[in-house]
């Protein structure tokens, strides 16, 4: 008691005031959050720019029935009027076909790598290639699929052989983000599940997937989101066709980046212009639909906390 007492440090009666700050951390708090907020203004300029760019010169023809139900057959780059129907059924078309392929492959690959080959050889050799995979660019994927498609199996450039292509840019990007959102999932739910008895196949479909699942859904959007913009796979693997043509696997199909690519060079003349920016426009409109669709399931699926 004598030794506590003795290293007790004196208490001079006055009170401490620990609500104050210094100078010096007021000014590099203060310092921070302008240069964070400087950063964010930076980083929203160029988005606004876009945006504002393409809205303001793309909305008119939006307005137009004939855009959103008719085609461009027979319409020349100097005449008004027909519309992008089948550039939107083509990219819609590719991008279904491409999520059918890729979303359960990096789902159940995801689940592999976190559930079940963590620390492996197999699963660290997996995730290197993923690694690789994500960083090939679009056109590469569009020649890998091209020499395999056309030249060893001799089958003909097909809307169809655009979503193989799309399926190697795609799956990185969906497989990362769902591993992600699996590894967040705490492992007390899982101990839980074990502990009732509940096996482990069942333990990741019934626990663990939809813990996750409205992570996983949006980087189900992002992956969508990205490949439907692609140029490249789709001047390699199918020609732009301005007819409506629904079927993946025979002939030439629209697209809304071919479309756009098909009138750039003819930005002088006001008709081509006006169906390049409200191409661009729809787009853009087409992958906000999506990434709003997704948060709607993600809201109304995912398991809810009591």
């Amino acid at each position: 008691m004598t030794t506590l007492a003795a290293n007790k440090p004196a208490y001079d009666g006055q009170a401490l005031d620990l609500t104050g700050k210094s100078g010096a951390r007021a000014f590099r708090n203060t310092l921070a959050t302008v240069l964070i907020s400087l950063a964010f203004v930076l980083a929203l300029i160029p988005l606004l720019w876009i945006l504002w760019t393409v809205i303001s010169k793309g909305y008119n023809l939006l307005f137009d029935a004939g855009w959103w139900g008719e085609s461009q057959r027979g319409i020349t780059v100097r005449r008004e009027g027909g519309g992008a129907y089948h550039a939107i059924m083509g990219t819609l078309i590719m991008g279904l076909i491409t999520a059918l392929i890729a979303v359960p492959i990096a789902i159940l690959g995801a689940i592999y790598l976190v559930e079940y080959g963590k620390g492996t050889k197999a699963a660290r050799a997996v995730s290197f290639m993923i690694d690789i995979l994500t960083g090939v660019p679009s056109i590469v994927a569009a020649l890998f699929i091209y020499a395999v498609w056309i030249t060893v199996f001799g089958f003909n450039r097909v809307g169809f052989a655009v979503s193989l292509s799309l399926v190697l840019l795609m799956l990185p990007v969906v497989l990362r983000s769902t591993e992600e959102m699996l590894k967040l999932v705490p492992d007390e739910l899982r101990e839980a599940s074990y502990a009732l008895g509940v096996p482990k196949w069942k333990t990741i479909l019934k626990v663990v997937v939809p813990t996750a699942f409205g992570g996983i859904i949006t980087g189900v959007m992002l992956g969508l989101a990205r490949v439907m913009g692609e140029t490249a796979p789709l001047l390699i693997l199918v020609g732009y066709s301005k007819n409506i043509n629904l079927n993946p696997f025979e002939g030439f199909m629209g697209a809304l980046p071919t479309m756009i690519n098909q009138d750039r060079t003819e930005l002088a003349l006001e008709p081509a212009a006006d169906r390049v920016w409200a191409a661009a426009l729809t787009l853009i409109l087409l992958v906000l639909a999506l990434n709003l669709l997704a948060r709607l399931i993600a809201r109304f699926s995912t398991i809810k906390s009591k």
